[in-house]
């Protein structure tokens, strides 16, 4: 009898937690409702919605262009069986579905938000297409308030927003324009990663091999590289309602790491050879390296730069590899 009554003690005292997810499935997804009926998808590994105390650390990994949600949950799933970190890891990929009929084709469900797919879009902060009240970066304001509820998680320590390619570009400015960050009990850190281009904060551009800085000086023929989202001009979106000042003071002052690949210095996978983005560098790796140096001359931000040796443009390297995992799974 005394023996029962220990297990019936433990069964009702002991909180049981469920196993964490470790597949791309539906059963793996649910919704994150956005305004007054919409709603977006996200993967993760644990419900945002039970109570877990186990959860220490959660990371976010936003999709590149091909917004390939399902496929960038397995990368951080990969990143986070290398870390040994599923117990205690919330591991969240949010999909940025669009359908434009041409460029964008993703099937939508109902009341799901149709993110734009071009022009000012989903990774620069742009107006949902089917909700004029809702941008992409409302999306992620809104992860990260779920995440800071201390009634589902109160252990939580620490929030890494990271995403490649398309994804890092979301990231890079997401970092610069949230409204958030100052006014949460737990830390947020940002990883960019190999994104085409960057938000300068005024008119200068490197040059040379040096990356000296100047006025960038084929403004004539090339008319729009100050534009958002290569620079603060002509803003439109969530940013639109920060100023110029407020974008700079964010920027410098948050925690950002910039994991560039050693070998993306091809014009593969979706490379930006605009003439705003050619006016930041000739490739990927040489516009990180460039961007991080500017922003640390001209704005004194303490970001820091990590070349993952061998990797190309290829988030499941990036993200695996042994340079990013305890920049991604913080101690």
């Amino acid at each position: 009898m005394r023996t029962l009554f220990l297990l019936g003690f433990l069964l009702i005292c002991v909180p049981v937690y469920a196993n964490p997810c470790t597949k791309a499935t539906a059963d793996c997804t649910e919704w994150v409702k956005l305004g007054e009926k919409s709603r977006s998808l996200i993967y993760r590994s644990y419900s945002l919605d039970t109570r877990n105390e186990k959860i220490t650390r959660a990371l976010v990994v936003i999709h590149g262009q091909g917004r390939d949600a399902d496929n960038y949950f397995r990368t951080a799933l990969a990143a986070t069986f290398l870390a040994a970190a599923f117990d205690d890891t919330i591991v969240i990929s949010p999909r940025f579905a669009s359908n434009n009929t041409t460029g964008c084709r993703d099937t939508l469900a109902a009341d799901e938000v149709n993110w734009p797919c071009g022009g000012d879009s989903w990774r620069s902060g742009g107006v949902a297409t089917n909700d004029a009240k809702l941008t992409s970066y409302d999306f992620m304001d809104e992860i990260v308030r779920k995440l800071t509820r201390k009634d589902r998680f109160p252990n939580l320590k620490v929030i890494v927003i990271s995403g490649h390619s398309a994804g890092g570009q979301f990231v890079t400015r997401y970092e610069m324009a949230n409204r958030l960050h100052e006014t949460l009990s737990i830390p947020v850190s940002y990883v960019v990663s190999n994104p085409s281009s960057y938000s300068y904060l005024d008119p200068e551009r490197p040059t040379g091999t040096n990356n000296e800085l100047r006025i960038f000086g084929d403004s004539r023929n090339c008319t729009t590289y100050d534009n958002w989202p290569y620079g603060l001009k002509n803003r439109t979106g969530y940013t639109a309602q920060l100023t110029d000042d407020q974008l700079k003071k964010q920027l410098a002052a948050r925690p950002v790491t910039y994991l560039l690949g050693e070998l993306d210095v091809l014009p593969l996978a979706g490379f930006d050879s605009s003439c705003p983005a050619m006016a930041q560098g000739p490739t990927r790796l040489a516009r990180g390296q460039a961007y991080a140096a500017y922003v640390k001359a001209k704005y004194n931000a303490q970001h820091q730069v990590v070349v993952v040796p061998l990797c190309g443009h290829n988030a499941r390297c990036m993200f695996t590899s042994e340079a990013a995992l305890p920049i991604l799974f913080p101690k």
